[in-house]
Parts: C-alpha cells; sequence; structure tokens
C-alpha cells in the first residue's frame, strides 16, 4: 500500500486563497494543524483549531518574521522517512512528530520586482523558509506530500477520502514542488544580476552575466513544422516585464482542431502585425509574411482591403484583427479558407458565423500590456537577447523624418507612409511595402538583395503601384531597388538612410521627382 495517512499537516502560504475551506477539510478528518503567523491566525478565525508554530518549535518568531519554520522541530518532522526504522527511532528519541503534508505557497517576489518595487522590497519579498520547506518535503516525497498552488487544493480533500496520497501521486507533486523553487530561484538569481551587476560588464553594458527562466510544458503538439519532427508548447512567466499571458502561447482556442506548430508561428507573426496599430488592422499572413495589412475606420473595412492586395496568397492564410472580430468581419472571412483568426475578442454572431466551419481555428489573444523589454531568439549551442524592436523610436514619427528629395508629401500622402512604415516591421527583410488608403497593395519579403524585392513588390502591386506610397525596412546601398519603384510610379519612399552611397539615392529622388524620406531608424526583421 502506497497510502499514507495525513495525520499532521503544516500549513504556511502567503497567497490565503481557498485556505479556510482547506483547513476546514483537514480538520474535519482529524488532521492536526501546525501553521505560521498570518495563515495560523487566518485559519483560527475560521474556527478550525491550529496550533501556532511557535509553540511546535519553543521559539518566538523573530526578526520581522524571517524567522518562523527555520527549526529542527519542522525540518525534522519534514525529513523524517517513516520507513526508516532509524528514523522512527531518533524521532522519538528527540520527541518530534513526522508531517504528512506540507502546504506552502511563497513570497511574492516575481509579482514585487514586475510591480517597479525598490530594491529593498524586493529583498524583502526572497522568502527563505518556504523554499527550505518545499525541498525537505519534496526530497522526502517517500513520506510527506507537498502542495505548492491552491489549485491542488481540491486534490487534498479527495485523497484525505482515499487514505492519503499514493506514492506517484507524491513523486508528481515533489516534481512540482521542485519545478515551483527552481523558478523561484532563477527569479531571484537574474533580478539580482541585473539590480546588482556583479561584473564589469554587466556594469558596462546592463546585461546580466545570468539570465534564466523556467518553461512549462502547456500542450503536446501533433507535429513540428514538417511531420517528422516531434513538438511542444511550452509557456512561462517572465519577471519583470510583459506577462506572457499576453502573447500567442496563452491565447484561448475558442473553436477548431488544435493548434499546430505552424499555425502558432504564423499566428504570432500575425498578432505582432496587427497589433503594432491604434487604429483599426487586420494583418493576413502566410509563412510569417504579410500577404495583406491594412487599417480602416472598422476591422471589415480593414480585412476587406487587406485581402485585396493579395487573394491568391490569403487562401489558407492567418488572420489577426487588434479588435473584436465583428458579424460583418466574420462574413468576410468566412468566404475565404482561413486556417486561424487571431483578435483580442468575437462578438456572439461573429462567432457563431465562424464556427460554422470546422476548419478554422479561433484564438482569443489578449492585447499587450506593458511591452516586453527584451526579445530571445535560440541559436546552436545558446541563445541571443536583445532589446524588442518596438515603433516606439523617435524616427518612427513622420515629424522626425527628414525630406531629402522632392516635394513634400500630401497629408494623404503622409499618412499612407505613416502606415507604410509601420507595416513594414511585420515583414521579412529584405522589405519593400508599397501602399495605398491605408493598405498594402505589395510586398516584397526575404529576398537577398533589396532589388528583388523592390521587383517582388512592384509585380505584386501591378497598375495600383502607380501613386502609390512606399516603406524599405533598411535603407537601399545602390539606387537600383529605388529606381524600380520610382519607375512603377511609386510617388514617396520612407527608408532609414545611412548608407555611405545615400546621395546617388537622392539624386536619383530628385530626377524622378519622388518625395524620398529619411527616417533614421532600421527595423529588420530576420
Amino acid at each position: 500500500m502506497t497510502r499514507i495517512p495525513i495525520r499532521r499537516a503544516l500549513i504556511s502560504v502567503y497567497d490565503k486563497t481557498g485556505l479556510e475551506e482547506l483547513a476546514s477539510g483537514l480538520h474535519a478528518a482529524g488532521v492536526e494543524i501546525i501553521s505560521t503567523g498570518s495563515t495560523a491566525a487566518r485559519i483560527g478565525a475560521a474556527g478550525v483549531p491550529v496550533t501556532p508554530v511557535e509553540q511546535l518549535t519553543g521559539f518566538p518568531e523573530c526578526l520581522d518574521g524571517r524567522v518562523k519554520t527555520l527549526h529542527p522541530r519542522v525540518h525534522a518532522g519534514l525529513l523524517a522517512d517513516t520507513a526508516n526504522p532509524g528514523h522512527e527511532a531518533e524521532l522519538a528519541g528527540l520527541g518530534i512528530e513526522p508531517f504528512q503534508l506540507l502546504v506552502s505557497s511563497l513570497y511574492p517576489f516575481e509579482a514585487t520586482v514586475a510591480s517597479g518595487a525598490s530594491p529593498g522590497q524586493c529583498v524583502e519579498q526572497i522568502d527563505i523558509g518556504g523554499p527550505s520547506m518545499i525541498r525537505a518535503a519534496a526530497k522526502n516525497h517517500g513520506s510527506v506530500a507537498v502542495i505548492v498552488d491552491p489549485s491542488r487544493y481540491a486534490d487534498v480533500l479527495a485523497a484525505l477520502a482515499e487514505g492519503g496520497f499514493t506514492l506517484d501521486q507524491r513523486r508528481g507533486l515533489a516534481a512540482e514542488a521542485f519545478a515551483r523553487t527552481a523558478a523561484y530561484d532563477l527569479a531571484v538569481a537574474s533580478w539580482f544580476a541585473s539590480a546588482y551587476a556583479p561584473d564589469q560588464t554587466a556594469r558596462d553594458t546592463g546585461w546580466p552575466h545570468v539570465a534564466g527562466v523556467l518553461w512549462r510544458r502547456a500542450d503536446v503538439l501533433r507535429y513540428g513544422e514538417n511531420p517528422h519532427q516531434r513538438a511542444a508548447l511550452y509557456v512561462t512567466e517572465r519577471t519583470g516585464g510583459a506577462s506572457a499571458r499576453s502573447g500567442i502561447a496563452a491565447a484561448e482556442l475558442l473553436h477548431g482542431k488544435a493548434m499546430s506548430y505552424n499555425n502558432y508561428v504564423d499566428a504570432d507573426a500575425a498578432r505582432r502585425a496587427a497589433y503594432d496599430f491604434a487604429e483599426p488592422c487586420v494583418a493576413i499572413i502566410k509563412h510569417s509574411n504579410p500577404c495583406g495589412i491594412a487599417i480602416g475606420p472598422d476591422l471589415a473595412d480593414a480585412h476587406a482591403k487587406a485581402h485585396a492586395c493579395d487573394p491568391v496568397s490569403a487562401f489558407g492564410g492567418v488572420i489577426a484583427a487588434n479588435g473584436p472580430v465583428t458579424a460583418d468581419l466574420a462574413r468576410q472571412i468566412a468566404g475565404v479558407f482561413t486556417e486561424v483568426v487571431v483578435a483580442p475578442g468575437f462578438d456572439d454572431e461573429a462567432l457563431d458565423i465562424l464556427s460554422a466551419s470546422k476548419n478554422v481555428r479561433l484564438l482569443r489573444c489578449v492585447p499587450p500590456g506593458a511591452a516586453a523589454a527584451t526579445e530571445v531568439r535560440p541559436v546552436s549551442g545558446g541563445m541571443l537577447l536583445q532589446s524588442a524592436d518596438r515603433v516606439a523610436e523617435p524616427g518612427d514619427d513622420p515629424a522626425n523624418w527628414e525630406l531629402k528629395a522632392g516635394p513634400a508629401a500630401d497629408p494623404a500622402q503622409l499618412a499612407d507612409l505613416a502606415f507604410a512604415w509601420k507595416a513594414c516591421r511585420a515583414v521579412k527583410s529584405n522589405a519593400i511595402l508599397l501602399a495605398s488608403g491605408g493598405a498594402s497593395v505589395g510586398v516584397g519579403m526575404g529576398q537577398v538583395n533589396r532589388v528583388d524585392s523592390a521587383r517582388l513588390a512592384v509585380l505584386r502591386a501591378g497598375d495600383r503601384a502607380a501613386g502609390s506610397v512606399a516603406a524599405s525596412d533598411a535603407y537601399f546601398p545602390f539606387p537600383d531597388g529605388f529606381e524600380i519603384l520610382a519607375e512603377a510610379g511609386v510617388r514617396a519612399v520612407a527608408e532609414p538612410g545611412g548608407s555611405i552611397r545615400d546621395q546617388l539615392t537622392v539624386t536619383a529622388a530628385e530626377a524622378a521627382g519622388v518625395s524620398l524620406y529619411f527616417t533614421g531608424v532600421r527595423h529588420f526583421y530576420h
């Protein structure tokens, strides 16, 4: 029999969610409860008998509560292997009773850091006794069950009715416990490395000498990028930045088949493209690139314009909208085979319309709050960490652009240039995006030279290139790429500038009568 009846429990929790119900259930099952500080006070206030930990240890809590459970009568009770006769004899000689259950949640260090608290406040939220008890109980899972999350309280009550947790259950709980303390220690170590910069390079550059997060498996996918590859989805809560809950990995699947690896990749690219805009925006993505992106007075109008950019490529694409999907938008989407629709929400009628198709996946993905400060990219044997690329640099504001050639753009052209510049950030480099009326009309993406990107954008735009505007994510190293745009009838171009041959492009723009703006900022997207 691997079940161990729960006769004695130690409870010490910061998160008091469900505490009274848990304590009442334990008491009803005849379990003796020992508890600490405010936890004991809450249990007692609920009318449940509880023994304060200082009565157990014979030593008062001290140092503003820093020392409560760091005592042999606590840790011997957690670490005693009750299947070992020697341990049993030692406990008896010391007059110490073993525990069969530990319930502990830690001080909110991660949340304190994320709140922008002072270093002193963050340090005070580093839990010492909690991790020590959790690790002790988890190590001794042969004799003790450890609970680190209120969501497990129902499991405790169920185990009480069944005579205790099984060994397999205790092993699983121990794995969760070690994962929690590992994540906690990683958060503390990463914050300390940033806040106190123990090496000169960290002090000079702002990059800590160590950084880490713990990833938790959220789903196992059917396969990866190709059918012969295995894949899984992992999520994390990063400290000091945007919550992972606002990312595509935490999006809620409202309808449709399970997401695939490629669905997640494209959905994230679509979210990045559409959510960059404050105006109603729709992006249609294929293989991580926009085959159409547009803004409009409403999402249905934006979608119609985005779809018109490249209707052929839109078939089987992924759509992201930066506002709730309406019935009008849903009717338009329903007419085209679409893999995934990503939005902050769906109106009831829109959900009914789109759910009529079993093939489309509907994802509710909340807009990001504070943008993540850094971006991570794995490379063989390591990772690259960089500050996040945002459309928030001074050069992203047309008011700061420098007119280098041609007449000043009229208000409509300047609005289209501003749209094209922001939309171009979502296109893989080398990137050229042609726009008109708040919509892309031609996109050249992912080419190994800017000339081919310009040709591709013009080819896809066709007759719509004449009178359009264009954005280039980086400078033209030679004027030939610009000349392709000018020859197609593009009337204004925004590009970063910065080439040693900029003057050749400026001269070409003057000769063609094309308005040429330098933004001073580059948005490569590899």
